[in-house]
């Protein structure tokens, strides 16, 4: 559906504007902002594939306004 109607089409799916979002969001990020969420456990044994298929996802959960967005 490559026409004149995908820019609609797509719009109307999302009015978010998701590509603008995620260009806004990584020009607010600060180095190093999140980096100890690379050190846990939980995160080393995910990255690695340890844990079989029942740990395919890392689930990122908290408050909004956290700042999980902005991990690095």
């Amino acid at each position: 559906m490559a026409d004149d109607t995908t820019p609609q089409v797509l719009k109307w799916l999302s009015s978010l504007e998701p590509y603008a979002r995620h260009q806004a969001v990584c020009a607010d990020r600060i180095d190093g902002i999140g980096s100890w969420v690379l050190q846990t456990k939980e995160f080393r044994e995910w990255s690695s594939g340890g844990g079989g298929p029942d740990r395919d996802v890392l689930f990122c959960y908290g408050e909004p306004g956290v700042g999980k967005t902005y991990l690095r």
